[in-house]
């Protein structure tokens, strides 16, 4: 199993790459711009006019939020019916490790709700277990693992240390929920909350389940306001073509780990 997973973490980072919209969009107006030097000049101003036209639609228009919003609204907030959960589990993608290991100081990402929301979350239930999943996702230099920085930053907030558990070896989502049910191997009847960005909890929730590992969704990290944000476009193009980006590598992930059976359906919802 350990072969596979390499083996699907090196091509979701290579296809990954090159499905990106913003690289594709690249892509295609460099090589537009490279025939108009050559005989073939006419279909190299097509596909630069393509290009420009597409990074336009990316950029501006509500696309980006119109792909993030079917995910991110898949599940609702979580409710607390008054039974407090035996545990909390916070998927990577709070902290930039790499950045805090060169500068000595905890560099937070966009996602820093994840990490934020379980300091909250340990405060309010004392006796719940808090699992940090997760590694290092570099693929071409090594990196450092993220769950020891959240693990010491929330020991920083007076967590006792006993109640924490690092997962530090998982690099795609499906090695967050099978090392993660590895290590806190639970038992029948527990509750297990799962905290990650509401864009990346359909894809989480699908490779929990298919780990059998079964938790109940705590999304944060809206990224939008609602399905008002399908009406407004974007003020910077930088920021709609970053939202498309987002979107469409969720997408792109939810097919592939479908495909692979490493989610028990194309978008999981809520049981």
């Amino acid at each position: 199993m350990h072969g596979d997973d390499t083996v699907f973490f090196i091509a979701s980072k290579v296809l990954g790459f090159f499905l990106v919209p913003s690289n594709l969009i690249a892509l295609l107006c460099a090589i537009g711009a490279l025939l108009t030097l050559t005989r073939a000049r006419r279909r190299g101003v097509k596909l630069l006019t393509v290009g420009v036209a597409l990074l336009l639609v990316a950029g501006y228009t509500p696309l980006g939020n119109a792909l993030l919003l079917p995910l991110s609204e898949r599940f609702p907030p979580w409710q607390d019916n008054g039974r407090a959960p035996d545990g909390i589990i916070v998927l990577g993608g709070a902290i930039n490790s790499d950045l805090s290991a060169a500068r000595g100081v905890l560099e937070l990402e966009a996602s820093a709700e994840r990490i934020v929301t379980v300091l909250e979350l340990a405060r309010r239930y004392p006796q719940a277990r808090i699992v940090l999943s997760g590694g290092s996702a570099n693929l071409l230099a090594p990196g450092n693992a993220e769950a020891p920085f959240a693990g010491r930053l929330l020991q920083a907030f007076g967590v006792a240390p006993e109640r924490i558990a690092l997962e530090s070896g998982s690099r795609t989502t499906t090695e967050n929920a099978v090392q993660t049910k590895r290590l806190v191997a639970p038992k029948a009847g527990e509750r297990w909350l799962l905290v990650t960005s509401a864009f990346h909890m359909p894809r989480s929730i699908g490779a929990f389940r298919a780990a059998g590992f079964e938790v109940e969704a705590y999304p944060v990290d809206w990224r939008t306001r609602g399905w008002n944000d399908l009406w407004w476009p974007f003020e910077r193009l930088s920021m709609g073509l970053a939202r498309t980006d987002l979107a469409v590598h969720e997408w792109v992930g939810l097919i592939a780990y479908r495909w692979a059976r490493r989610s028990t359906e194309l978008v999981p919802g809520p049981r």
